[in-house]
């Protein structure tokens, strides 16, 4: 991941194309920063070409009166001079077809991160640091993937060498873009002054309007024999950085010192700034006693945070370490990331959808990504039922449109002529642990808890659920009193063989368990019916789990007797619409694409968010069916869903949330998510039935049979732990407190899976006892493994007290 520290400065160098004097001005950077007698390390991770012609060895000849201070190296090296991955296949063609090693993007990058660790350990003195890329910024890397993607785990602060030559103006700000992008800082522009084509002129005007430093340097002079040469290039060199100190050179590495000082002085002041202007979402700010509580995120990639660490400074001048530390998003976000933070299809697919639309007005009008949007997702979570999309801006506003179309479709379908009093006393059936959100009509959705407020008026009737687990190492199903009265021992645990047979709803409807289930919910239902001062309305179900109220998995037959309840018509003659909450759950957050098809049921309303646009910006959707969307369809205005807001159906969210579907779509035939399935799935397993996780399932049994949990679970991408405790609920800070030492980086001395192999920390939530961990869809095995690993070590350690 990143790297900053205070001692050394450190640049990546791109050009804007190939020869555009990438190198020459990198060779009078390294050699200003010399001069002013700076140690300077020079990092040229692939060449490709005759050694006696590469880019370090210029800067070994070139470096100046200080060059003792030089340390000048290359990574990767190949003969043929021709693109890196180009020249890695032709040299096992020169080798006698033995084949050589392409070094992977992980290995690469590795390689790179532990060379700048390395000279940054070898110097306490103030140094520079100067890592010049091969050609442009798109050339590509030894496996293929561009320059741009391939560097951008490093996230170093880059200086871009403009292009002086015909055409160069807009080679320079299409390169400048590019890596704008990608979230590049470029801290300036250098480029070569050529008073004929004059592109300095118009791009230090250009880059100045945006806020860019551009400095222009003498040209080389032309390049004569190899004698003749070394001569000349060095009294260019000697004429472009003098010995006095002064010129553009000079002022060129002042102002990357300042940049360098100042990124370091905005990180340090940041959690001050912080604690006097934020206001946090689910946070008692009475409990952030000091600035080191504040996390400061200074960039991300992958799955993985750059966290500033002020104390990271503070060490032997002989074991610096970067201010930057990579921190594992243990929650994906809330829950949002789909394929890692920062990914480059998704930042393009913004960016274009942001220069094609910006955002425009979407009543009785369309666009293209918002069309091809909602009917991507009729044929996905919708196919079979949902016949409309309605875009909202996040998953309580999804659900507050969901409710209001359950609520009409309702007393339009029951024929009711109610009174405005009647009407506010409609209610919804649901779950204890349910979380809609936290908008008041979502919450009102959901029984009295710690997320609602003072205005919140609970409306419906909410069953305490049977929950599915891994305890002691075994599949078990605990039943709420309700439910253990009924079994013929009054047994509060049934035990199940497999979680695949748990989840293959279809065979277990005709089991004694189904029956008491049913059973269960048909009393309490007529009950309800009966009950004049709240009419049922609608059922509302967060499908398999129910998250915020604590990771609850449900069991699933449980939600399917639910449904097939209120659609019974001799308990309600107006079957009661199902809304399914899946803005958490869905879109293979949970290892499929929507709980319909796993329960055997279709909703008539549901929601989508988080995933739907792969952690980047809030977008939601409440799909519906054509009996809801009838509900409101008339010849009357005043009969339409008349709710939105301004940014509705935004083209932005749109393109992106397509983008995520597509790259989600191809993840599901990967090997990482076939080896998945295989280690938990049964053979012969239904595809619609089949439950899996990228968890180990050897983990999560193993883990589960520890003195201090209580249950474990995964499914898809989530792990939940559920901690004992004798005071268990939201308030709770055993889980905290029992996994605080997992935020601190370990190091053993190992290259560990962040990107670049930094050692690394873990950034976590918890629910009160219930302390839970989420991956991306695209997260690689090796991530798992090692959070898998340090939290075995740390729970397996720990004893009830």
């Amino acid at each position: 991941m990143s790297h900053l520290y205070k001692h050394l400065r450190i640049h990546q160098v791109f050009g804007a194309n190939t020869d555009v004097g990438k190198t020459i001005i990198t060779t009078a950077l390294v050699r200003a920063s010399a001069l002013n007698n700076n140690r300077v390390f020079y990092l040229k991770p692939v060449s490709t070409g005759a050694p006696q012609d590469a880019d370090d060895e210029h800067i070994k000849r070139h470096a100046g009166p200080q060059k003792h201070l030089v340390d000048a190296h290359c990574l990767f090296r190949y003969g043929d001079p021709v693109s890196p991955h180009l020249a890695v296949r032709m040299a096992s063609e020169t080798q006698g077809g033995l084949k050589v090693s392409v070094p992977s993007d992980e290995t690469f990058v590795g390689s790179v991160a532990e060379h700048i660790r390395k000279r940054a350990r070898i110097t306490s003195r103030p140094g520079h640091m100067y890592v010049e890329t091969a050609g442009g910024v798109h050339s590509p890397t030894l496996a293929g993937t561009t320059q741009l993607d391939t560097y951008r785990p490093l996230f170093l602060p880059t200086i871009l060498i403009g292009d002086s030559r015909l055409g160069g103006i807009s080679s320079t700000i299409s390169s400048f873009e590019s890596l704008l992008l990608r979230g590049y800082i470029i801290d300036a522009i250098l480029l070569f002054r050529d008073e004929y084509y004059r592109n300095f002129e118009y791009l230090t005007q250009y880059f100045a309007e945006r806020g860019t430093h551009v400095t222009a340097l003498d040209p080389p002079p032309p390049r004569l024999d190899s004698a003749e040469n070394v001569v000349n290039t060095e009294k260019y060199y000697s004429d472009l950085v003098p010995d006095t100190l002064k010129g553009d050179i000079f002022t060129a590495l002042e102002h990357l010192d300042e940049c360098h000082a100042r990124r370091i002085e905005e990180l340090d002041s940041m959690p001050r700034r912080t604690l006097d202007a934020i206001w946090w979402p689910f946070v008692q700010h009475g409990l952030v006693k000091t600035e080191k509580d504040v996390s400061v995120i200074d960039s991300a990639w992958s799955d993985f945070f750059s966290i500033y660490d002020a104390s990271s400074g503070i060490t032997s001048p002989l074991q610096p370490k970067s201010l930057l530390q990579p921190q594992l998003d243990g929650s994906a976000s809330w829950w949002t990331q789909a394929v890692g933070h920062a990914h480059p299809t998704l930042a393009l697919a913004a960016a274009n959808a942001a220069g094609r639309y910006g955002h425009v007005m979407f009543p009785q009008a369309t666009h293209l990504p918002a069309l091809q949007l909602a009917e991507r997702l009729l044929q996905g979570p919708g196919k079979g039922w949902a016949s409309r999309v309605f875009f909202s801006d996040n998953g309580s506003t999804g659900m507050e449109v969901a409710l209001k179309m359950a609520l009409r479709s309702f007393i339009v379908g029951s024929g009711l002529e109610l009174s405005s009093a009647e009407k506010k006393t409609l209610g919804v059936v649901g779950l204890k642990g349910s979380y809609h959100g936290d908008t008041i009509g979502a919450m009102d959705a959901c029984e009295e808890g710690v997320y609602t407020c003072e205005w919140h008026e609970a409306k419906g009737y909410w069953f305490e659920p049977p929950t599915v687990s891994i305890r002691q190492g075994g599949v078990a199903i605990s039943l709420p009193p309700a439910l253990s009265s009924l079994t013929s021992n009054q047994r509060t645990v049934e035990g199940f063989e497999t979680l695949s047979h748990v989840y293959d709803v279809e065979q277990r409807l005709e089991s004694p368990l189904a029956k008491h289930y049913r059973q269960c919910l048909v009393k309490h239902m007529r009950a309800l019916q009966a009950d004049d001062t709240r009419k049922l309305a609608a059922l509302v179900l967060e499908p398999i789990v129910m998250g915020a109220g604590g990771m609850i998995f449900v069991d699933p037959l449980f939600q399917r007797i639910m449904v097939d309840v209120v659609r019974d018509p001799t308990l309600f003659p107006t079957p009661l619409p199902v809304i399914f909450d899946e803005v958490f759950v869905g879109l293979y957050r949970l290892g499929f694409e929507s709980a319909g098809p796993l329960l055997g049921v279709n909703p008539d309303i549901s929601v989508n968010a988080k995933i739907l646009t792969g952690g980047v910006l809030p977008l939601a959707v409440t799909l519906a069916s054509d009996h809801i969307f009838s509900a409101f369809k008339s010849e009357s205005k005043v009969d339409a869903l008349l709710h939105g807001h301004s940014y509705t159906a935004h083209a932005v969210g749109c393109h992106v949330a397509n983008a995520t579907l597509d790259l989600v779509g191809k993840l599901a035939e990967s090997d990482l998510w076939v080896g998945a399935v295989r280690k938990w799935a049964p053979e012969g397993a239904s595809a619609t039935t089949r439950v899996w996780s990228f968890w180990d399932p050897e983990f999560i049994t193993s883990i589960s049979c520890l003195d201090v949990v209580d249950e474990a679970m995964a499914l898809g991408t989530v792990l939940a732990i559920k901690f004992k405790d004798d005071d268990a609920g939201y308030a709770s800070h055993s889980a905290q407190t029992l996994l605080q030492s997992l935020r601190l980086p370990l190091d053993d001395g190992s290259t560990s899976a962040a990107p670049g192999g930094a050692p690394f920390g873990v950034h976590y939530r918890t629910l009160g006892n219930v302390a839970y961990f989420m991956s991306s869809l695209n997260t690689p095995r090796a991530t798992i493994e090692a959070l898998e690993d340090r939290l075995w070590r740390l729970v397996s350690g720990l004893r009830r007290s």
